[in-house]
């Protein structure tokens, strides 16, 4: 095996290392925020928390990438980037955030991974892009999972299993615009800067929402819930989000999407563990439904 051939096989491998440490990091937000409420925190004093964490890390990105830039930003694509951070990250994460207080972690990540299915429907809706046959099967399968995994939710955690259902589905709209929206500016600005700064403004909204709706009396919050906001900031949101783009680099986006199937059961099985949420038969079923339904959609974006 020649040097260039043992070249290609270390840079896939580190590729699915990397798409795997992504969906590890991301599945392990909602663990996170579940423990932070133990605490009494309410939603947007724990996003507050993983945003004001992340923020240094996203300028010292902009930093960087601005110095070896050859041009700047346009006006038009830095107003567009404002309004996607605003609706992909800002929105999603606070939606997703609320969501939280009143579902399981397992139903929620099951719902936000519904995303390719959206972007789908946002595509055929405003693009004009035809719905291929296995796509409708795909939403079938993806949709019915939900249902059932909401079933099992509507046992373990009662009446509010809509409300949060409700909100972290909208979460996931909102994030699936910001996807389609990217597609047209990532090609402009760069995949990194475009992250940076579409976080920044993200971090932004929320410090001002903080400081709009809350006094320096929130701030007086037991060590473990900044414990839980910096490990979001770092594990769950900076560290995930550009070890995804170097796998998506390395692999493509093909190999990375489905690896991210992981997501969901890492998150099911962490619950079990660290949150004592009941594993049951239900939830495994819903999971299987919506995970083969994603599965099936992104073989067939990419015949």
């Amino acid at each position: 095996m020649n040097a260039t051939v043992q070249s290609q096989q270390r840079n896939i491998q580190i590729g699915f290392l990397l798409a795997t440490g992504a969906a590890l990091g991301f599945s392990i937000k909602a663990i996170f925020v579940k423990l932070a409420y133990a605490y009494h925190v309410d939603a947007i004093t724990m996003l507050m928390f993983r945003m004001m964490f992340a923020l240094p890390f996203f300028i010292v990105i902009v930093w960087l990438e601005e110095r070896k830039a050859k041009s700047r930003i346009r006006r038009k694509d830095f107003i567009n980037i404002t309004l996607l951070g605003l609706v992909g990250y800002y929105c999603s994460s606070l939606l997703d955030f609320m969501g939280l207080m009143y579902i399981t972690t397992g139903l929620e990540r099951l719902i936000l991974f519904l995303f390719p299915t959206m972007v789908v429907f946002i595509s055929a809706v405003f693009l004009g892009k035809r719905i291929q046959k296995e796509a409708y099967i795909a939403l079938a399968l993806s949709y019915m999972g939900i249902i059932v995994a909401m079933a099992n939710d509507v046992q373990i955690s009662g009446e509010h299993v809509l409300l949060g259902s409700a909100l972290v589905f909208v979460a996931t709209i909102t994030y699936s615009v910001f996807l389609v929206g990217s597609g047209k500016i990532i090609p402009k600005v760069g995949a990194r800067k475009f992250t940076a700064y579409a976080m920044i403004v993200s971090c932004i909204a929320v410090i001002i929402q903080f400081g709009i709706t809350h006094d320096t009396a929130s701030f007086n919050q037991p060590v473990e819930v900044y414990a839980y906001g910096f490990a979001m900031a770092v594990f769950s949101t900076v560290l995930p989000a550009f070890m995804l783009a170097a796998a998506m680099h390395r692999i493509g986006a093909s190999k990375t999407s489905i690896i991210s199937g992981l997501g969901p059961v890492a998150t099911i099985v962490l619950a079990a563990i660290f949150l004592a949420e009941p594993l049951t038969l239900i939830q495994v079923v819903g999971a299987a439904l919506v995970m083969a339904g994603v599965h099936i959609l992104g073989k067939s974006k990419n015949k």
